[in-house]
């Protein structure tokens, strides 16, 4: 009898060994009626006392090694079972910790529930994928897609997606956003049509240069698609000058220039002031704002072949969009001259959005980027160029994006006595760890960005940890920043020991630019019917756990 379990259980040992290290390579190699891939049998021999102890040592470890293999058996039997069949409605129903946590990867179904807590990068950032693919995830982090990786994703597969319920819904034809892209499922959508979408805080500083499928999107209308073979740039010329019109070529015959630069909408943070009172406009949190590598041709260069000079009197360059409404009107917008003529101003217009032609959502083919200045005046799709005496007659430029006194409300407003927002005041916020949070005792890392429009350069970031009592300055990261050329943010990060003893965080942080502006404390004072120029210091509160 003991022999008949001891064969049966040695011979099963080459493959048993493996068990741990390659539950791949075990599967086919046990399962496999290759004659080559059976091991050999060893001879036992019990020729005196001490041999036998450790024989039947040897026997007891293989009898559990036994129980491992007979486990590893029925798991490749159920492996050759037809696998359990769910629907896309499914997996989303499984988004969180109570109902589950599943993901797919191409067609297959996993269960991560118990591996959330365990993910290297923090249960939040797999929680992203929750209920969904993880494939747009994977593209944006590629060390995951490896087949180490791959192995572990196996333990957790649970069926397979149904190839029914891939087919994509029709979409009408007359709806005007039915062409719109495909957005990456980890944007916090604001609004579904027009879109806009800002990145999580979790990823929006994870990098220094913000991943293209992440980059905050704002959109006014349905987004043009755009044929680069087709497209067309008009540039009104001078007086004296001429006329142009520009393929995607002719604009990359000018001196391609390069330019790392932060945009932000002028609704960031808007979330906050309708905690004041209700304001009229998108519910942006911290995330409208990203930062990209922009690459094209100076507007000053392509300006000059077309005539222009920078003159004496007051002038403004206009920007026409495609993209339009369904009476046929563009998104507009405007910059003074003098900046758009300034070599050192570096106003773009760019067609490439870090190293690649620009996504559809962010401008293909081609769009409008002026450094220091509000995302609004960066017109995306750009049709037409002019210089004219005033600035830029649409709704966006006159009766949108300025800033008024808390004391102004709708029926008291007159958007011609404020001129049109153009730089951006000094801004910064905490993206981990997030508001409501638990956090451990112990070293806690506090992370955000920081930016000032106009080119000035982040100085300094001031946090507090007991609600502006007391303050650590927090450290700068990022690429240097050129006096009166500031054009990115500065991700900050502060490492900060906290007592067992304490129960609570309530952080805020501050920012200062080189002109020695700073944050505002409190939202009450800068609030505006509009919910614009957001950028009182930022708080988050958090618990602490031993």
């Amino acid at each position: 009898m003991l022999l008949q379990l001891y064969r049966s259980v040695v011979v099963g040992l080459p493959q048993a060994i493996r068990v741990k290290s390659t539950p791949l390579r075990l599967c086919v190699q046990a399962c496999s009626t290759n004659d080559s891939l059976k091991p050999q049998h060893p001879s036992l021999d019990f020729s005196d006392d001490n041999s036998r102890t450790r024989g039947w040592k040897v026997m007891g470890s293989l009898l559990g090694l036994g129980a491992v293999l007979a486990y590893h058996e029925h798991q490749c039997r159920a492996s050759q079972e037809s696998p359990r069949m769910y629907s896309k409605e499914d997996v989303r129903s499984h988004n969180n910790p109570e109902t589950g946590v599943w993901v797919t990867l191409g067609s297959e179904v996993f269960d991560v529930t118990k591996f959330v807590e365990l993910h290297p990068g923090g249960p939040s950032k797999l929680m992203l994928a929750a209920g969904g693919p993880l494939e747009p995830f994977w593209s944006l982090y590629a060390f995951h897609n490896q087949p180490h990786v791959r192995e572990l994703l196996t333990e957790y597969k649970i069926g397979e997606l149904n190839p029914e319920d891939s087919t994509p819904p029709s979409l009408e034809a007359s709806d005007p956003y039915a062409a719109d892209p495909m957005r990456h499922p980890a944007l916090r959508i604001n609004s579904q049509r027009p879109f806009n979408a800002e990145p999580p805080p979790e990823l929006l500083t994870e990098s220094y240069i913000t991943p293209n499928p992440i980059f905050f999107t704002r959109n006014h209308l349905p987004v043009p698609n755009l044929d680069p073979e087709t497209y067309r740039l008009h540039v009104v010329g001078a007086p004296e000058g001429q006329s142009l019109s520009l393929s995607l070529d002719d604009l990359r015959k000018f001196p391609k220039h390069e330019v790392t630069v932060t945009l932000q909408c002028a609704g960031n943070r808007r979330s906050e002031m309708s905690k004041v009172k209700e304001v009229k406009g998108l519910e942006w949190r911290t995330g409208a704002i990203s930062t990209a590598r922009w690459a094209g041709a100076r507007l000053c260069d392509v300006l000059a072949q077309a005539g222009h000079r920078v003159c004496e009197t007051e002038a403004h360059v206009c920007f026409e969009g495609l993209d339009s409404d369904p009476t046929g009107t563009a998104y507009g917008a405007s910059i003074p001259l003098a900046r758009a003529m300034d070599p050192e101003a570096e106003v773009l217009l760019a067609y490439e959005m870090n190293g690649q032609p620009l996504p559809r959502d962010h401008g293909f083919p081609v769009r409008v980027v002026v450094p220091g200045v509000v995302g609004a005046r960066h017109v995306k799709w750009l049709g037409r160029v002019s210089v004219e005496s005033e600035e830029s007659y649409s709704h966006w430029q006159r009766r949108d994006y300025k800033g008024f006194s808390p004391s102004v409300d709708w029926d008291t407003v007159d958007f011609d006595l404020a001129p049109s927002i153009q730089e951006l005041p000094i801004q910064s916020a905490i993206t981990q760890p997030q508001d409501g949070a638990i956090v451990e005792s112990g070293e806690v890392t506090i992370r955000g960005y920081a930016w000032s429009g106009g080119g000035r350069a982040v100085i300094r970031v001031d946090v507090s940890l007991d609600g502006g009592l007391t303050w650590q300055e927090a450290e700068l990261e990022g690429e240097e920043q050129q006096p009166r050329k500031a054009w990115a943010w500065r991700i900050w990060q502060l490492k900060a020991q906290v007592s067992e003893e304490q129960k609570e965080l309530n952080i805020i942080c501050k920012a200062v630019d080189d002109s020695y502006n700073v944050q505002p404390d409190t939202v009450a004072p800068i609030w505006n019917l509009r919910g614009v120029l957001s950028n009182a210091w930022h708080r988050v509160h958090v618990q602490v756990v031993p």
